[in-house]
């Protein structure tokens, strides 16, 4: 009982801070106003590179061992664990899924920062439709906050490359 309790500790400790990082990566981020949509891949490929590193910590055999020590002992921390450990499969899974949905708009960030504006419209109908595309079929990108702030700095990069545009001209 006195190595269950002390892994028990252990474990709280570990549900306190994956708490933690569920918490932070669902708070609203700060950003530049003029930042463009390479921004958001970049964010969930850190996201996603986290919270893979998490899963590989709770899936190791360290833990793994404690977890079964726990099951063994029928602990009651085992719950919020199991109930953490789904949390950050979904999270995980999550940014996976943003990341390779925006890797394809990726080949339109090019074109968006560097054209002439002129050619720059010319991209537009085709970045539109993967934009729709993943509207449509992403599971986790398909809400209006996410889509409201894609196109926000799908906007703001072309707001940029007018200015820049207009300034060298």
């Amino acid at each position: 009982t006195e190595v269950t309790g002390k892994l028990e500790e252990a474990v709280r400790i570990w549900i306190k801070q994956i708490r933690q990082v569920l918490v932070e990566s669902e708070q609203m981020r700060r950003e530049a106003d003029d930042i463009g949509p390479s921004a958001e891949l970049e964010h969930w490929k850190t996201r996603m590179s986290s919270f893979n590193s998490l899963l590989d910590e709770i899936k190791s055999s360290r833990v793994k061992k404690i977890i079964n020590i726990l099951q063994a002992a029928r602990s009651k921390t085992l719950k919020q664990w199991k109930e953490l450990d789904g949390n950050i499969t979904i999270a995980a899974n999550e940014a996976k899924d943003n990341v390779r949905y925006l890797y394809t708009l990726d080949k339109f960030f090019g074109p968006l920062a560097k054209a002439s504006p002129v050619t720059m419209m010319e991209h537009v109908p085709s970045l539109m439709n993967t934009v729709c595309m993943i509207y449509c079929t992403s599971p986790y990108y398909n809400t209006s906050e996410r889509m409201t702030s894609l196109l926000l700095k799908i906007t703001n990069q072309m707001i940029n490359t007018c200015k820049t545009y207009l300034c060298e001209g």
